[in-house]
This record gives structure tokens, C-alpha cells and sequence, in this order.
């Protein structure tokens, strides 16, 4: 008797932990996820009425069956870090920015730019005129064309490109004194060049203060690393200074995520997308820009890396500075917000104390087996095996860039269906935060939320409905900007 009061006990807090999540999806505007979730919590509460009524055999199973149940899922409580994990190889060096999609579209066809890319690049040339044959980013004839959001996003994009003169510089920068320069000593250094014994500012102290600052800003996550090698392009691919080699003698690097808006993401792959992707491209490049001024009120030279003014790779910057992994679409994997994420870089030669390196294999063994991204890409550009070493023997996966982008040149938009069904996009609450807790703590919960989240969301989820303050207009044909476009 006792034993069948303990089960129908917890059977009743399974029964309300399911419908607390259902109430959860609701708010997320998750309409399946609720009713399904809703559907699970009355199932097993006709379970627990069984067991509580039935007499005899009857009950007794359905005791036993509700007991197997809790069993199972106290196992999933407990840390049980499973066997190997993948590993991915260290990034090489020679990244060379002409050659990533957005500096190949930016190619201006009859131009002596355009014929000499393609002399010494004739490989890329043939899928690259199939992308050409497409509309266009943000073009007015594209098939997800948006008569008011492509103007939206033209203008986050126009905001960035504003930003450029004021990326990087030396020392002093932005006509203020500041506190003067940080010596190699730790002491602060005024005006006049003299150490300030009453002033220190040791690097503990600007590395807290900094991260601090920026995540009070508005940033998501924020961390520090010393530059690498695989870091630095090796050529500028966009805006002024194409084709020059990268020159970067600076040490340390300041990475910074900010979080894309689920509602917007989940519409992917129409014309929110493209919006909020610019969006979180000026919030991101105006945090880095307003750091790097702070760096040099500091006396030191800093860069910020931001949209279509890059010297560096991002994800991999963030990567180093332990804020996430690299994940099967290619992107950064933040914990908290998986790929849902715009990055910024603001590189230095202040002193700074790095971030330990983030390397969660748990991560990289939910890509795994998850493969939802895989499975809803519109262009199959992603890859559904392991990872598999690439021409420079780096083990990682490798996205097809040239179908991915041709799909959005088709599109006018970002896609992003891969960020928008990713098991690790949903919203950062209580209920997410178990799951993940749960995946990085126990290999059998991993295996299970994988297959959780396709029941309770579908193996390939469809895109959500457009905000409803972007109203049901329809697309009519004007002019429109081919900009933008991110690849961090």
C-alpha cells in the first residue's frame, strides 16, 4: 500500500510537471509543444486513475508500470557522462576573406577585380554564376521579398556600414584623457606619462571591469582570449583595403555575443530573419565600437571587428574565449542560446586575463545525433554524417557554403531554418535550463532529448507566422540595396 502511494505521489508531480511545460510552450507560442505536452499530462494522469482504482492484477501493473517509470526517470537525474566524445581539430590558419561568400558576391561582374578573383580562384567560377542567375539579397523581385522589412533591414545594414571609420585607432582615442594609459606595470599612466602608484589598475581589475561593463551594455555573454594565428584572415575580402594582407599585432581579444529574438528567428526563412539579423549586427557592432573607444581612453590600441569590417573570424574568437562550441551548422553553440546569437570582436594589446576555453563535448555529442538542422535545411547544404577532416586536415563539419548562400540569394533573406529549429534555440527559462543541464550532466538524458524534441516539436518544425504588427502585405516590385549579410 505504501509503495502504491509513493508511485501515484510521484506519478501526480510527473502529472504537474507536465503541464507546467505545457504552460510553458504556451507562452512560447509553441502551439504544438503545448498541445502535445498537454496530451501527456492527461495520459498519464488516466494512468494514475488506473493504478488508483483498478483492483487487483490490474492496478498492480499499472502500480509497476508508473514505478519503471519513475525509476527511469530518477536515472535521468543522475550524472552519467557516457563514453567518447567527438573531438574537433584545431582550426589552421589561412582563412583568406576574399574567398567567403559574401566578399564572392560582392564581385562586381566586367570589373578587372572580378576577372582577376576568378583567374586565380577558377573553381569557385561555375557555381558562383548560379548564385549570380538569383535576385539578390534584399532584392525587390526576390520570392521572400517584403515590401517594409527588406527596407528594414537595408537600413540596419546602411547603420553598420557607418560604423567603419570608427573601428579602430591608437592609444588616447575619442579626444579623451580617460584614465589615462594602463602600464605594462599594472599602474595607471597620466598626461604626462608618469606612473600613478595611488591609481592601480591591475589587468584582474580591467578584464572585470570590462566584462562587466559590457554585459551591463546589453550583451548576452562576453569573454576574453590571446589572439591565435587561425584567428586573422589572412587578406581583407570587403570595404576598403581588399586584397591587402591582414596586419594584426595585437595580443588579446574581447569576444561578445547578443541574442537574436526567438519570435523573429522562428519565422526563418522570411524577411524577419534578415531584420533581426541586422538588428543584433549594429547592437552588436555599436557595443564593440563603444569598447574599443573605452580601450584607447585607456592608452592602448584596439580594433572592433564588426559587419562587413572584419580582420578576424568570430566564432572561432568566441570559441577560445568560452563562449560556446562550434556546432554542426558551423555557427557558434552558446549554452544558453545555442547558434541564436550575433558576435562581435574587439581585438587589443591591453593587458587582459583569458577565459579558460570552452570546449563542451557534451554539445558536439547532441549535434551528434540531434541532426534537426540537417534534416530542415531547405538547400541540404548541411552535412548529416560525422565530421570529416577537410582539405587541411581538421577534423570539423563542413557546411556547403555555395548552397546555402545561392538559397538565400533566391530567398532575399538570411534562412536561418537551421538556428530556428536547433534544439538549443529555445528560450532561456527554467524548463530549457533543465534540459540542458540535463544533456551536459547524463548521456541517456542526451539520447532522450533528442528524441523528446522531435515529439514534442516535431522533427521538422514549420515557420512560425510573421509578427503580426508586420501585417499580410503583399510584395510589389521598387528599388532596394543588394547589402548586408553577416558570417559571424
Amino acid at each position: 500500500m505504501i509503495v502504491r502511494d509513493v508511485v501515484l505521489l510521484a506519478g501526480a508531480l510527473g502529472v504537474g510537471g507536465l503541464l507546467w511545460a505545457a504552460w510553458i510552450s504556451w507562452r512560447e507560442k509553441e502551439v504544438l509543444a503545448s498541445r502535445r505536452t498537454l496530451l501527456m499530462a492527461v495520459g498519464l494522469l488516466a494512468w494514475i486513475l488506473g493504478a488508483g482504482s483498478l483492483p487487483g492484477w490490474g492496478g498492480a501493473a499499472l502500480t509497476w508500470g508508473l514505478a519503471a517509470m519513475g525509476a527511469f526517470g530518477l536515472l535521468l537525474l543522475l550524472p552519467i557522462p557516457g563514453g567518447s566524445f567527438p573531438v574537433l581539430g584545431t582550426p589552421a590558419p589561412g582563412v583568406d576573406e576574399r574567398d567567403i561568400m559574401f566578399s564572392r558576391a560582392a564581385l562586381v561582374a566586367g570589373t578587372e577585380r572580378f576577372e582577376e578573383y576568378y583567374r586565380s580562384r577558377p573553381h569557385f567560377r561555375t557555381r558562383d554564376d548560379l548564385f549570380r542567375m538569383e535576385p539578390g539579397l534584399l532584392a525587390p523581385d526576390a520570392s521572400g521579398h517584403h515590401p517594409l522589412g527588406f527596407p528594414a533591414a537595408d537600413a540596419a545594414f546602411w547603420t553598420i556600414e557607418r560604423l567603419r571609420p570608427f573601428v579602430e585607432g591608437g592609444g588616447g582615442g575619442g579626444g579623451g584623457a580617460g584614465l589615462g594609459e594602463v602600464g605594462t606595470t599594472g599602474k595607471a599612466v597620466g598626461a604626462s606619462g608618469r606612473g600613478d602608484s595611488t591609481r592601480p589598475v591591475e589587468p584582474e581589475t580591467v578584464t572585470r571591469f570590462l566584462k562587466g561593463w559590457t554585459l551591463k551594455l546589453g550583451a548576452h555573454s562576453v569573454g576574453v582570449t590571446r589572439l591565435r594565428g587561425y584567428h586573422l584572415y589572412t587578406h581583407v575580402g570587403r570595404g576598403d583595403g581588399y586584397g591587402e594582407r591582414v596586419e594584426l599585432d595585437h595580443t588579446m581579444a574581447l569576444a561578445l555575443t547578443v541574442e537574436m529574438d526567438k519570435e523573429m528567428v522562428d519565422t526563418a526563412p522570411r524577411a524577419p530573419t534578415a531584420m533581426e539579423s541586422a538588428r543584433q549586427y549594429v547592437r552588436s557592432g555599436v557595443l564593440a565600437v563603444q569598447l574599443a573607444d573605452l580601450i584607447r581612453r585607456l592608452g592602448f590600441r584596439a580594433r572592433a571587428h564588426v559587419d562587413g569590417n572584419y580582420r578576424v573570424i568570430c566564432p572561432l574568437v568566441a570559441r577560445d574565449a568560452g563562449l560556446g562550441e562550434i556546432g554542426r551548422i558551423g555557427l557558434l553553440m552558446t549554452p544558453r542560446l545555442g547558434p541564436r546569437v550575433r558576435i562581435a570582436v574587439v581585438t587589443t594589446d591591453l593587458p587582459l586575463v583569458p577565459d579558460s576555453t570552452f570546449h563542451d563535448p557534451t554539445t558536439l555529442d547532441f549535434c551528434l545525433r540531434c541532426r534537426k538542422c540537417a534534416v530542415s535545411c531547405p538547400s541540404r547544404a548541411l552535412p548529416f554524417g560525422d565530421p570529416e577532416e577537410d582539405e587541411k586536415g581538421v577534423l570539423r563539419w563542413k557546411i556547403d557554403a555555395e548552397a546555402c548562400f545561392t538559397l538565400w540569394t533566391k530567398l532575399g533573406t538570411d534562412c536561418a531554418r537551421c538556428m530556428a529549429v536547433c534544439p538549443y534555440s529555445h528560450p532561456d527559462n527554467l524548463l530549457h535550463a533543465a534540459v540542458r543541464r540535463g544533456i551536459r550532466r547524463n548521456a541517456i538524458f542526451r539520447r532522450c532529448a533528442v528524441w523528446m524534441d522531435d515529439l514534442v516539436y516535431g522533427r521538422r518544425p514549420p515557420p512560425k507566422p510573421l509578427p503580426r504588427w508586420m501585417g499580410s502585405v503583399e510584395a510589389t516590385p521598387r528599388e532596394s540595396r543588394s547589402v548586408g549579410g553577416g558570417d559571424a
